[in-house]
């Protein structure tokens, strides 16, 4: 994909013409907005904010003059610039000029928690909304009363479960950008940036009580503190895969088993689950350090 960056980085133009292209095609293909966002990341890592946020300003209008021309319809971008360029420009920012890309990952996890908060301060009744949006979404010869009872237990999620996918778009649109950029002016170093990501021991700490808020409470208080718990298993599968990675590359098998885990992670969803919580126990067990 490196031909893609270089194009890029010819200039603005190309760099509008990028994201507002495939913000439009991702309508039919979601991921591609990932390389969407990574334009922006891109522009904004290298050049500086001032240069990214013209390319995202000029970019929405372009989406939304595209939109309009061939759906009819120019909202998508405003949900673009809201949803991914502005928080992927935001976290580029504190990369750029923070140069810790740990720094940068939780940024993006406080832009979701602040996000669900927000959600839970100004919406009546979330669940209630929630249960309305999947209702929509039964098939007509579906078992219902099977799907509505699953759908009884996810709503009092669902935000959380929004939020986390946002911010793991935000994070994949992000790495894409450092690696281009890496690629382009500093190979390798998005690797070693990768694998170095950790998070602190007092974070891991208030990570797991929010989690026994979570257990121990009700009501509201116990529904936005498990969303948020949502949020930081997004931050420990990050910090986690960077630990497993590092731990399996030091093997001697290590050329197949990097691989394999990231297959693993891809086909088999659940493992998830186990990643983060190494995640989560490293900055005690430290087994990057260990031989």
């Amino acid at each position: 994909m490196n031909f893609l960056a270089k194009y890029i980085m010819r200039g603005r133009m190309q760099a509008m013409l990028v994201a507002s292209s495939l913000a439009l095609l991702s309508l039919m293909m979601p991921p591609v907005s990932v390389v969407s966002s990574a334009t922006v990341a891109l522009v904004t890592l290298r050049r500086g904010a001032f240069e990214g946020f013209y390319v995202l300003a000029c970019s929405s209008v372009a989406a939304g003059l595209l939109g309009f021309l061939v759906l009819g319809n120019y909202q998508f971008a405003l949900l673009y610039v809201m949803v991914l360029w502005l928080p992927v420009w935001l976290i580029s920012i504190v990369l750029r000029e923070g140069q810790y890309l740990s720094l940068a990952v939780e940024i993006a996890i406080l832009i979701g928690i602040v996000g669900v908060i927000g959600f839970y301060l100004t919406a009546a009744d979330p669940a209630l909304m929630w249960k309305a949006v999947l209702s929509q979404m039964i098939p007509a010869d579906a078992p219902v009363t099977d799907i509505q009872r699953t759908i009884d237990i996810l709503v009092h999620y669902m935000t959380g479960v929004v939020a986390a996918g946002s911010v793991f778009g935000l994070l994949f649109g992000l790495f894409l950008g450092r690696w281009w950029q890496a690629n382009l002016y500093n190979p390798g170093g998005f690797k070693e940036e990768f694998l170095s990501l950790e998070t602190k021991p007092r974070l891991s700490i208030g990570s797991v009580a929010v989690i026994v808020i979570a257990l121990a409470s009700s009501g509201a208080i116990s529904e936005i503190a498990w969303n948020v718990s949502i949020l930081l298993f997004v931050l420990y599968t990050v910090s986690g895969t960077a630990v497993l990675h590092t731990v399996f590359s030091k093997m001697k098998l290590g050329r197949y088993m990097v691989p394999m885990l990231y297959i693993t992670l891809f086909l088999i969803p659940h493992i998830m689950l186990l990643v983060a919580l190494i995640g989560l126990s490293d900055p005690w067990l430290n087994l990057r350090k260990r031989k």
